[in-house]
């Protein structure tokens, strides 16, 4: 990734119904999302000039919205026509969208029903999210749990939800990994701090039930593809003294879209053809070569 900050560009950002130029869009530092963590937002990427998912994307923005009570100004319409218009001004075709609202500054407690919900949206050129993704990432096992739902609104995309990610890729980074995979309170593998997790054996494809993490719309997108194939998904817990039974892993996000891993909490996977085929299968889709029914 770029070392360029991201308040020090070229470009327009797309804020509150207007085009604003890039180092002109400011929130100020009484706002109540940056003091209490509840912005929410959505990851997206653009291929060859069309926005994949962008429909969904903006219907999951918005659901997050309502999970933290509060409603975006904006229609999923209205939305979803500013990140066009905001892609042609920036001369676009691949790239990075992020999306995202947040409670503005009329009250500074814990309480905020008074507050202007406002509404932004960026994009900037991004490649792989992880280099030479075929030879697979490394992974290892984070201090930090998911929580439970009855703690957290765990369905929503929201700011304050990804503290621990942020303390668990740090971490992993320290010591020399790509990054961190999370159990959830229970004990069971969940995720990891962006990305959702796949494991393979003889044949069958597993991952974890999405109860109380994030339910990514490349992971529902990446089942679609594997069943297309007639491949086996089961969707089921995994207890992390079975990771050493699998033999091929990979995980999912709009960053990552589909990377292979070769090595997880101490467990070492060889990517092979079902990972390879599916790899192929998402970036053939999101490019649109290829259409699922």
């Amino acid at each position: 990734m770029s070392m360029l900050p991201y308040d020090d560009r070229d470009g327009w950002i797309w804020q509150d119904g207007v085009f604003v130029p890039w180092r002109e869009a400011k929130v100020h530092v009484l706002t109540h999302s940056l003091h209490y963590g509840s912005a929410v937002f959505e990851g997206e990427r653009a291929y060859e000039g069309q926005i994949f998912k962008s429909d969904e994307h903006t219907k999951r923005l918005h659901k997050s919205a309502e999970y933290l009570d509060y409603k975006i100004p904006y229609s999923v319409e209205e939305i979803n026509a500013a990140k066009q218009e905001l892609m042609a001004k920036m001369g676009f075709k691949d790239c990075y969208i992020r999306a995202f609202a947040w409670r503005g500054s009329e009250m500074m407690g814990v309480s905020a029903q008074q507050n202007t919900i406002h509404l932004a949206i960026a994009m900037w050129e991004w490649g792989n999210y992880f280099a030479d993704k075929m030879k697979g990432i490394r992974v290892t096992m984070s201090k930090w749990k998911r929580p439970s739902p009855e703690t957290i609104p765990s369905a929503a995309k929201a700011a304050g939800l990804y503290m621990i990610c942020t303390m668990s890729k740090h971490a992993a980074e320290k010591e020399g990994y790509a990054d961190a995979l999370m159990l959830d309170y229970r004990g069971y593998v969940a995720e990891l701090t962006g990305a959702n997790v796949f494991l393979i054996k003889d044949g069958v494809i597993h991952t974890p039930i999405a109860d109380c993490f994030l339910d990514g719309i490349t992971r529902r997108t990446v089942i679609d593809l594997a069943k297309a194939r007639g491949f086996d998904v089961v969707e089921r817990r995994i207890k992390p003294e079975e990771l050493s039974d699998f033999s091929e892993c990979f995980i999912t996000g709009t960053a990552a879209e589909v990377t292979p891993v070769a090595e997880m909490a101490g467990h070492t996977y060889t990517p092979g053809e079902m990972t390879k085929a599916l790899v192929e299968d998402y970036d053939a889709l999101v490019r649109g070569k290829l259409t699922l029914s």
